[in-house]
């Protein structure tokens, strides 16, 4: 069983760096030990498939190393996916802040990257088992297939129930490629009994902007009975460290709103003045934790600057995440430096490759871990064409 190419993982990335491969003439044979291929473009986008981001630029990814992505994002644009889209008359339509969905399912980009494997000749292997990988005389060994070259997209862990696994890292090791070490990211955060009047009030939610470090995102946060969700968070999420704080500003104008309900309702109370912009059941957990037991009309400006300040500086102390179980996508992951940011091919193992959420890449929510994953899986399969053609 001779290939050009053994691609492992048949997700988003590997699906387009097989077509991509098979499209220029090599022989490709694509491995996934599901029984069906990109299992996680299907239950993307709440089953609409999220499939980019049309302001997908470099600053939108976390990194050791925050150039990296520029090459392969640069050569295989949003703009050059959306174009594939729309040559198989797949309806779109944009979302929120840039991001494009499918007007119908998330299986008409399956059937699409399908289509585009069986129109370069990919040979699909799924319920299959990767088991050891064999490498000797330059060449790759995987389930009684041989090839000069080798493309790991197998993922991360995140979302295990869909047969993700950390067999990315495994073979990296096996092959002396350094890891960043994984965690989850774009994941729900836990809280601990000192934030239980925020756990009490689960399904609550409000746009925010949601603070970890430098990083800053304007979208909406989730009140959970674990702690806090939402895409704000998710967003915050990839770049918190343990023992970090999270901060959401819940009004950023709220001594503008505060002065103006003082002018208006002098004889209001603060829950009534929340309550006019923010959902009730989060107004009464406010000013009972604010405490403002005067009148709006008998407090001074200083008192609301202090109430301004609690509603711009709600700090919370996660205790951790939800873990893979919950996270969207891993960040970390094989390193940077042991990869050619125009290839994606192993610095040390020529012929090994590495491209998608394999890769200390990671996106924001909203499109851009798709679009890594058909950038770096175009710059790895025209790689591999060209390898095989020199």
């Amino acid at each position: 069983m001779e290939y050009d190419v053994i691609v492992l993982g048949a997700g988003a990335a590997g699906l387009m760096a097989a077509a991509t491969a098979g499209q220029a003439g090599a022989r490709v044979l694509l491995l996934d030990h599901a029984d069906k291929a990109g299992k996680k473009i299907l239950i993307s986008g709440g089953g609409r498939c999220n499939f980019t981001n049309m302001g997908a630029g470099p600053e939108c990814f976390l990194s050791e190393n925050p150039h990296f992505a520029k090459s392969a994002l640069a050569r295989y644009t949003q703009w050059d996916f959306l174009g594939l889209i729309q040559r198989y008359g797949i309806a779109w339509h944009e979302k929120t802040l840039g991001q494009l969905f499918c007007d119908g399912s998330a299986r008409q980009v399956v059937a699409m990257l399908l289509e585009e494997c069986a129109r370069g000749g990919v040979d699909i292997r799924l319920s299959t088992q990767i088991g050891e990988v064999g490498h000797a005389d330059g060449h790759f060994r995987v389930a009684g297939a041989r090839a000069p070259q080798m493309v790991i997209a197998t993922g991360g862990p995140s979302i295990p129930k869909m047969g993700a696994s950390g067999i990315a890292y495994q073979i990296a090791e096996r092959f002396g490629l350094p890891l960043v070490t994984p965690r989850p990211a774009l994941v729900p955060f836990t809280l601990g009994a000192d934030a239980q009047a925020f756990r009490d009030i689960s399904g609550v939610s409000c746009p925010v902007t949601a603070r970890v470090g430098t990083a800053s995102f304007r979208e909406a946060a989730l009140f959970t009975h674990k702690g806090l969700s939402g895409p704000a968070i998710l967003q915050v999420s990839s770049y918190w460290q343990p023992g970090e704080p999270v901060v959401l500003s819940l009004l950023d104008n709220a001594m503008d709103l505060l002065r103006e309900a003082r002018r208006r309702a002098p004889r209001s109370h603060l829950r009534a003045a929340l309550s006019e912009h923010l959902p009730n059941r989060l107004a009464e957990v406010l000013a009972t934790r604010i405490v403002l037991e005067k009148e709006l009309g008998n407090s001074s400006d200083a008192e609301l600057e202090r109430v301004a300040g609690a509603l711009t500086q709600l700090t919370f102390h996660p205790t951790g995440t939800e873990g893979y179980a919950k996270a969207e996508v891993t960040a970390g992951g094989i390193s940077t430096a042991a990869l050619s940011s125009r290839s994606m091919e192993a610095k040390t193992v020529p012929g090994l490759y590495a491209i998608g959420e394999a890769v200390d890449v990671t996106g924001w929510l909203g499109g851009y871990n798709f679009q890594w994953a058909w950038s770096s899986a175009w710059a790895a399969g025209t790689a591999i064409a060209e390898r095989r053609a020199g």
